[in-house]
């Protein structure tokens, strides 16, 4: 038997599963039967108190029982159950009766006795009384009722019934079948950008489609595929479209799912998976953050290895190396922490090529804007390309966030459609946080802020490889009291010298407060910290120090707690970054002192309109030689209306990568 996709089906399938409620069902439809239809049962007739008293008369009856409701039960004697039933004595069984009701008790025993003196009844008498038919079932065959529903309950919670996991199928996979007619298809028109990854997995997709092809060859086409990337770029929605395109049917779990408290259980569920994957083939098997579970294993157990997990692996492991290539099973696998996998999960034969999903470019961005665009109302404000060159480093669902924060903020503010502003503000909302006009700042305050802004500003104007100005303001925004907006260029290398004028820059801010103000604050704790760590990963990785040149110190072994440099070194390094810190911080301060003219103006301006851009700086610092095209652009597109100038307007920002600059509670 085949499928819609020629795929061959198991007979297995087509047989029903065994279910213990079956069993029980059978065997309480036997017992009724048996119960109401038992062969040994004797015969009863009704008759009438005459005929009754004439049976007793002529000797019929061997035992009476008599009820409180003057109901009579006279049982026949063997011999003469022909003449009273008219049948075989051995049709009626052992204690044939006949049923009655007397007058009273008193008339019943009077003849009873009468009867007795004249020797024609020698029999047995009783009295009982009558029971409840129903209440005797209540309370004989009730209980029996409520064990067996119990344990029919308690058997299905067990054995999974109704689609959940239990006892009896802890070790199934948890894998979720996504099959041509259970999801929405998703394919590569879908996926905006990412056309090297594409282009990758095409070859997958041509596999499944075509197997044919590539085995007349003699070709084995690879049995895994990883998909590594920052978070958000699209490893998921990329799997899915291998799928869609191939129309194959599409096995989704995460790593974690493979692991539980039970013994055994993790590798267990790796064979099931498998095992459920040969029986759709050819398909495709997605695990979602394989780190969880091939993460490298420990040398030892004092190490913090963990049995459960390394026992997982070592399954999945032997799983991916023994189906054959011509299965049509494609295991791909996504995660962002590559690094951290084990070697052997990695070799040629498991996962024989990785795919690289990175941060998109300016133009990928532009796809991926155009995708998640098509849903929302858009005026004729919206320049994509405007979007595209404001968010660098934005990832898919960065970029899917801002459209969806935009749409919220057009409707809070009772609009029929979406504009460019609405766009900007939602940027400002996602990196600096939600504005707080409101926040109480005394104007000592605003002015330390201001200073420290405009130290910024100032810096990175007139440095050649810093970042070009977008927009800044002293408005609280989230934690942050003030905020720079710039437009980081989107380089592949970075080199020494630009490295330097961004850390001269950072440090402008500490630089001007103790230049102009006298004093310090603790607003420029964030600066500190980001040029801290910059300095030292170059001396300690990047092999950009005087002292310790062209030496990389960069230790991936996350099971060492040791060092890979002696004391001495570590001393040399803390020397150095120190050094670099404060060439810096020097420079930035004489800068600022050659130009303090120009910063009180700025830094007063910012008093005055709490937002400016970088035309404002421009008028008083004059036209900035470095400025990138892509800078000119947005500063003409976020340029104030003349009648909009003031504390009174929505501040806008442009430049996705604004460093804010905190000022954390004492």
């Amino acid at each position: 038997m085949e499928n819609s996709n020629n795929i061959p089906t198991s007979p297995k399938k087509l047989r029903p599963r065994f279910n213990l409620n079956w069993l029980y069902t059978i065997i309480a439809v036997m017992l009724l039967a048996l119960y109401f239809s038992n062969d040994g049962a004797s015969a009863s007739r009704e008759v009438n108190y005459s005929q009754f008293q004439e049976y007793v008369k002529q000797g019929y009856i061997a035992k009476i029982v008599g009820y409180d409701d003057n109901t009579v039960e006279a049982y026949i004697k063997p011999q003469y159950s022909a003449q009273v039933f008219k049948s075989d004595s051995n049709k009626v069984g052992r204690s044939p009766l006949v049923l009655t009701e007397a007058p009273s008790r008193e008339s019943l025993d009077k003849f009873l006795e009468k009867e007795s003196e004249a020797q024609h009844f020698d029999g047995e008498t009783s009295y009982k009384k009558r029971s409840n038919f129903l209440s005797v079932f209540m309370w004989q065959a009730f209980p029996f009722i409520l064990i067996i529903g119990f344990w029919i309950f308690i058997s299905r919670k067990w054995s999974g019934g109704g689609g959940g996991g239990g006892i009896f199928n802890v070790g199934k996979s948890k894998a979720r079948l996504f099959d041509q007619s259970s999801y929405e298809r998703v394919t590569f028109k879908d996926v905006a950008g990412l056309a090297e990854a594409k282009q990758e997995v095409q070859e997958i997709v041509d596999f499944l489609k075509q197997p044919q092809k590539y085995t007349d060859l003699g070709g084995k086409i690879p049995k895994g595929a990883l998909l590594v990337g920052p978070p958000g770029t699209g490893k998921t929605l990329l799997a899915k479209a291998v799928a869609g395109e191939a129309n194959v049917p599409f096995f989704s779990l995460a790593g974690s799912d493979f692991v539980e408290m039970f013994v055994g259980v993790g590798a267990s569920r790796v064979r099931d998976l498998f095992r459920q994957a040969k029986e759709k083939s050819p398909c495709i098997v997605f695990i979602d953050e394989i780190d969880a579970v091939g993460r490298a294993r420990g040398k030892s157990a004092a190490m913090g290895g963990n049995d459960e997990r390394e026992n997982t692996l070592n399954q999945l492991l032997t799983e991916m190396d023994g189906f054959g290539s011509n299965s049509g099973i494609i295991i791909l696998a996504a995660t962002n922490r590559v690094d951290v996998l084990d070697k052997a999960l990695l070799r040629a034969g498991r996962f024989d090529r990785q795919i690289h999903v990175d941060l998109p470019d300016l133009n990928e961005r532009k796809e991926v804007f155009g995708v998640h665009l098509r849903p929302i109302k858009i005026d004729e404000t919206v320049d994509v390309d405007l979007l595209a060159r404001q968010t660098p480093g934005f990832s898919g669902a960065d970029i899917a966030n801002v459209c969806n924060e935009a749409a919220l903020i057009a409707a809070r503010h009772r609009k029929k459609k979406v504009g460019k502003q609405d766009f900007l503000d939602a940027v400002d909302r996602i990196i600096g946080g939600l504005e707080k006009k409101n926040k109480i700042t005394t104007e000592e305050e605003r002015r330390s802020i201001a200073i420290h802004e405009a130290g910024h500003a100032s810096i990175s104007w007139l440095l050649q490889y810093a970042n070009p100005l977008i927009k800044v303001t002293i408005v609280p925004r989230g934690r942050a009291l003030g905020a720079a907006w710039y437009l980081p260029e989107e380089r592949q290398i970075t080199t020494r010298e630009q490295m330097l004028d961004e850390m001269c820059a950072t440090v402008a801010g500490r630089a001007a407060e103790e230049l102009f103000i006298g004093r310090i604050s603790t607003g420029a704790m964030n600066d500190l910290e980001r040029v801290t760590k910059q300095a030292f990963g170059m001396v300690s990785y990047l092999g950009m120090s005087d002292k310790l040149p062209n030496l990389c110190y960069y230790n991936n072994d996350e099971y060492s707690f040791q060092r890979p440099y002696s004391e001495k070194t570590a001393e040399l390094i803390d020397e150095e970054v120190k050094r670099i810190v404060n060439e810096q911080y020097a420079r930035a301060k004489q800068i600022l002192s050659e130009h303090k003219e120009g910063h009180a103006r700025l830094a007063q301006l910012l008093i005055d309109k709490e937002v400016i851009f970088a035309e404002d700086v421009e008028e008083i610092f004059g036209p900035r030689p470095w400025t990138s095209r892509s800078a000119e652009i947005i500063s003409a597109n976020i340029k104030p209306k003349e009648n909009e100038e003031g504390p009174e307007q929505e501040p806008t920002t442009e430049g996705p990568q604004k460093e804010p600059k905190e000022e954390p509670k004492a």
